[in-house]
């Protein structure tokens, strides 16, 4: 499939990088209901490992099983399906090239409420084993762990960039140094971003920003340069254009199970701000098969007419 002029435009941001990352960001960029617009929906399922079996897959148990998840990516008409290994090398053989994988390098579990850290779950040699066209890694910002996994991640960047293959960064503000409605709040939201395009991210994950400036030297600044940060969409942009004044694709979370209006209505506002497009979890796959694909064309389709 020819590039499109638009997927072109956003490759051009990524000059440093060689042919083989290019190429896999095309690969992403061109697959799937919104290939070609530079828009992406993906989906993430690493709630097996991160919350646990009942908590992500009784509300669908079609769920339980690796093959689903792969074949409602694909039905969707997703960019990319984004998972731990195991899941990946459950299904990776049967779904071989019907669409692009991104193996998620680092996980956590529920069972132990220490310090967030994530372990290292997979490695760069994986991606490539199981055909992946993108390696994934969280980074906690407010960890008093951050910098462990902040020179985790730059390694493995450099090493799968080195076999041609870019990389996703979740950023989730979490730890000692925040309070709960610190993790969203819109200044650390941007900060998260930023940091992950420092670390060398391709592809940006946050959560959707809320209205509240956490960090009191930030606050200053966001009243004397009037930020506006009134609306969902206008912070969403701030966080677009904290994340290299949109020279990076910066994705946003469907967040925690909501009602279909709500997730259409928080995504239409998503789309409005200018972002790159969402990655859609337990929105979509705890939902009924027939109402998770509706769902996702949807979203698709909201982020296909912004």
């Amino acid at each position: 499939m020819k590039a499109t002029d638009r997927v072109k435009q956003i490759l051009s941001h990524y000059a440093s990088d060689n042919p083989g990352v290019q190429t896999n960001l095309a690969r992403m960029l061109m697959h799937g209901t919104l290939g070609g617009t530079g828009k992406m929906v993906i989906l993430p399922v690493d709630q097996g490992f991160e919350h646990g079996p009942a908590r992500s897959f009784a509300p669908n148990p079609a769920g339980y099983d690796p093959d689903y998840h792969f074949q409602l990516a694909i039905d969707a008409g997703c960019n990319a399906y984004a998972a731990p290994l195991g899941f990946l090398e459950a299904g990776a053989p049967k779904f071989a090239g019907q669409v692009p994988l991104i193996l998620k390098l680092n996980n956590s579990d529920t069972l132990a409420k220490l310090e967030p850290c994530s372990a290292v779950t997979g490695s760069v040699a994986d991606a490539l084993r199981l055909g992946c066209s993108a390696i994934g890694f969280t980074i906690y910002p407010g960890s008093s762990a951050r910098n462990t996994m902040y020179e985790q991640i730059r390694a493995l960047i450099l090493e799968a960039k080195a076999v041609g293959l870019p990389t996703v960064i979740w950023a989730y503000p979490r730890g000692a140094g925040l309070p709960k409605e610190a993790e969203q709040a819109i200044d650390v939201t941007a900060y998260a971003a930023q940091i992950a395009c420092q670390l060398g991210a391709h592809i940006v994950k946050v959560k959707p920003p809320k209205e509240n400036v956490f960090q009191p030297e930030a606050a200053k600044i966001y009243e004397k340069h009037k930020i506006p940060i009134g609306t969902l969409a206008e912070r969403v942009r701030h966080v677009v254009q904290s994340s290299f004044a949109g020279k990076r694709i910066v994705i946003f979370s469907g967040g925690e199970a909501k009602d279909t209006p709500s997730v259409l209505a928080e995504v239409k506002e998503i789309a409005a701000g200018g972002a790159f497009g969402s990655i859609m979890g337990r929105n979509a796959f705890q939902r009924p098969r027939d109402e998770a694909i509706q769902l996702l064309q949807d979203v698709m389709a909201i982020f296909q007419n912004a």
